[in-house]
């Protein structure tokens, strides 16, 4: 049997993704880290960012992360996040008029939350 490791992705609201992967990708406050089996123990802050997913069977999941915490032991890892969507659950049309719209407000924050979205439908294809 394959090394993998066991996921947890929740949200404030909702779990969100749970299973097996051989590698989890994710974007730090101290830069993007990629987890797998084995890896020594880690606890993290996560900013905005794609996270994704290499499950066992081979595919890939990819969410749009807005801050919370990553941590990971005995093969293990746990992503509590504030706010994740799965790519699949993201309206692009409504990712891209948000994108829009915070540009012509100069509304940084709100810019940086449409992009993420879009590159996780991005990585998701």
């Amino acid at each position: 049997m394959a090394a993998e490791l066991h996921v947890e992705m929740v949200a404030a609201d909702r779990s969100v993704w749970s299973g097996a992967a051989t590698l989890v990708i994710a974007r730090t406050t101290s830069g993007d880290i990629g987890v797998m089996p084995g890896h020594q123990p880690l606890l993290g802050v996560l900013e905005s960012g794609p996270v994704t997913i290499r499950s066992v069977d081979g595919g890939t999941v990819v969410a749009a992360v807005h801050g919370g915490f990553i941590s990971f032991a005995d093969d293990k890892l746990s992503l509590l996040a504030e706010v994740a969507e799965l790519s699949d659950e993201i309206d692009v049309k409504r990712a891209e008029r948000a994108l829009e719209r915070a540009k012509s407000e100069a509304d940084a924050a709100a810019e940086r939350r449409a992009d993420v979205r879009l590159r996780a439908v991005a990585g998701a294809h």
